[in-house]
């Protein structure tokens, strides 16, 4: 089955994720399919910017609890996004959630629509947001990550671009596609040399970070969801209900 629909047009490459079942999360299964196909349009000259969207009312869930990407690979993945000698381009149409938003802030431009909502969930079930930080705290205000990573709250669109999470909030779906066509169309009129360049600037801390902290995050989150307050939180999770540390 595949999770990932490519399609192309005039050089940009979208990539969706489709696995709408399960509402995107990140599986062992959908991460990899994603890496093959970021790493196909690392190779091919005819790509010249990469949109990244999803089907369905969510655009990520997180990891996937059934079937946990390693967190190396969700790293290789994340850092795959990040080094791309290709702009990529978030549209967000649906909810986000947990390791979806590493996956967000992964990328270059990222516009959603209001009708999206953001949370950090990964207090709620026992484990912090550890590998996704390698993208998020150098693009996003800390005292608004602050508060987010440690109540699990929910924020609309209109806050995340406040926050440096998005690029933009829009209308609705027809409006983020407005507000992406002047950037697309940037991107095609752009030399490719020069926008792998320019690219290369603007990550230089994000993936100084990764050198420094990629494997003691991925230590921690590890060692977080095999912990016994994990097993308690994922298990509620599934059930529905609450874990056993709700006041």
């Amino acid at each position: 089955m595949t999770l990932i629909g490519r399609t192309r047009a005039r050089g940009v490459e979208t990539l969706a994720l489709d696995s709408p079942d399960n509402r995107n999360a990140l599986s062992a299964a959908l991460v990899a399919e994603l890496a093959e196909a970021l790493a196909d349009c690392a190779g091919d000259p005819g790509v010249r910017a990469v949109v990244l969207t999803h089907t369905g009312g969510t655009f990520s869930a997180g990891a996937d609890l059934r079937d946990p990407p390693h967190p190396d690979a969700l790293v290789d993945l994340l850092r795959r996004i990040v080094e791309l000698p290709r702009p990529v381009v978030a549209r967000v149409t649906g909810h986000v959630r947990a390791g979806g938003l590493g996956l967000l802030a992964a990328c270059d431009i990222a516009v959603a629509s209001r009708a999206a909502t953001f949370a950090f969930t990964e207090v709620r079930i026992g484990v912090a947001p550890a590998v996704i930080s390698l993208t998020l705290l150098d693009r996003v205000d800390p005292r608004a990550l602050a508060r987010y990573y440690l109540t699990g709250e929910r924020f609309d669109a209109v806050e995340a671009a406040r926050t440096g999470l998005l690029t933009a909030a829009a209308g609705d779906g027809e409006e983020v596609d407005a507000v992406l066509d002047p950037v697309l169309d940037g991107l095609r009129r752009s030399a490719p040399e020069a926008l792998a360049e320019t690219k290369r600037l603007l990550t230089t801390r994000v993936l100084e970070t990764f050198d420094r902290d990629a494997a003691t995050l991925t230590a921690l989150s590890a060692r977080l969801f095999a912990s016994p307050p994990a097993r308690e939180g994922m298990t509620a999770f599934l059930e529905r209900r609450d874990p056993s540390w709700v006041l």
